[in-house]
């Protein structure tokens, strides 16, 4: 029987025998955060090309990659992914992106993505990178909201494509 009382939150570096749990949380995420209304063919086609454990391990295998996940008793809850040597798409920042933070929705509040994101900011200031970036969909408020609350500024805006389909997303730059 599952323990139901919450776990401290507790960091580790993704290993790559995580690739599937990492692709499974991050299908959880993705498809509750942006799929409101139904899951179609064109979004089920991008999340079996991309949040894939293949993939995943292809990338925890890349030195450019960096992965801390937030493991429980049961499993991992949370993850950040950072990428070494990306420029934001417009204004300033470093070439370091925080390109996912990923926190299973029944494990908010718990300050697993705040553990996550200072965990990952320290690790870009161990890259030289004081002012990493990322974006979120612009209609993410919620996302946003943390991010500023954590120092990020918003700092320009870019768009998320699929195919043909452009979405659009803010980036916001850390400011320390």
């Amino acid at each position: 029987m599952a323990n139901s009382e919450p776990d401290k939150v507790t960091l580790r570096s993704a290993r790559l025998d995580d690739a599937s749990s990492l692709a499974a949380l991050a299908i959880e995420v993705w498809t509750g955060t942006y799929l409101r209304l139904g899951i179609n063919g064109f979004f089920a086609d991008y999340i079996f090309s991309e949040l894939i454990p293949t993939r995943f391990e292809a990338l925890l295998g890349q030195d450019s990659e960096t992965f801390i996940v937030s493991q429980n008793s049961q499993g991992i809850d949370g993850f950040i992914r950072i990428s070494n040597g990306v420029p934001p798409p417009a204004g300033p920042g470093s070439e370091v992106e925080i390109a996912t933070l990923y926190v299973q929705p029944r494990h908010h509040g718990r300050g697993v993505g705040q553990a996550l994101l200072g965990a990952g900011l320290r690790h870009c200031a161990s890259l030289g990178a004081a002012s990493p970036w990322l974006t979120t969909n612009a209609e993410n408020t919620a996302a946003i909201a943390f991010y500023q609350r954590m120092g990020f500024e918003i700092t320009g805006r870019t768009h998320f494509t699929i195919g043909t389909e452009c979405y659009p997303n803010e980036i916001l730059t850390y400011q320390p």
